[in-house]
């Protein structure tokens, strides 16, 4: 399978850069380039690529906004990775809570960086859990909010699952059950915490408390 790539930055040196190490990667295809959010946005209309590579500061419309718009812009919007300079970096964060499927490094090696973008583009594992993990404990918890729905007791266990990274396949064998038991429970999930991805379950999990960046378990409630 080849995964077609859109890669948007500001510098047309990094775009360059990223676009030749990607380009020399067995499977990627670079169809595209933007300068920012709006190119983005029209570019990835047009080239429909299965993965942006979004940088999130950017002038005008910034990674996050583009990331935000892309979700709501197709019935099947392209899977986006935010690449940055800043691991702990709040516009990360704020990407990954508008959709983003996960996050890099721009001093990460080419081969990790294209590792990223064939995960989120042929898997439904979530993308370097740890790190997101280390994202959501740098914030407090605010708990769920009004109106959330309950989780079960086995959607937690999903949940909590989802959030150590496992793929359903590795779930299903965690816990003895169908692929498609599985497959039923994580679309439910991400109904009930108006998730458009794992990784957005996954930090919404974290700030309503159904998952704590620490350790430790939540109970269920009913539902």
């Amino acid at each position: 399978m080849t995964v077609t790539v859109l890669i948007a930055d500001d510098e047309e040196l990094t775009r360059t850069g990223l676009r030749t190490l990607l380009s020399a990667r067995e499977g990627l295809t670079v169809v595209g380039e933007a300068a920012d959010g709006h190119q983005a946005l029209t570019r990835a209309a047009e080239l429909r690529p299965d993965v942006v590579l979004m940088d999130v500061r950017m002038p005008g419309i910034d990674g996050i906004e583009a990331t935000r718009r892309l979700q709501t812009a197709s019935p099947r919007p392209p899977k986006v990775v935010v690449i940055t300079t800043f691991e702990n970096d709040e516009y990360v964060y704020d990407a990954l809570r508008a959709g983003a499927a996960g996050f890099v490094l721009k001093r990460s090696p080419s081969e990790q960086i294209a590792h990223a973008i064939r995960l989120v583009a042929t898997t439904d594992s979530v993308l370097f859990p740890d790190a997101v993990r280390n994202l959501a404990a740098a914030r407090p918890a605010p708990g769920p909010p009004a109106g959330t729905p309950a989780l079960t007791h086995r959607e937690l266990e999903i949940l909590r699952l989802m959030a150590r990274g496992l793929s359903n396949p590795d779930i299903a064998h965690a816990l003895v059950v169908s692929l498609e038991t599985v497959k039923t429970h994580v679309s439910n999930l991400l109904a009930k915490l108006s998730a458009r991805n794992r990784t957005q379950a996954v930090i919404l999990a974290y700030e309503y408390g159904f998952v704590i960046a620490g350790g430790g378990h939540v109970p269920a409630r009913p539902a």
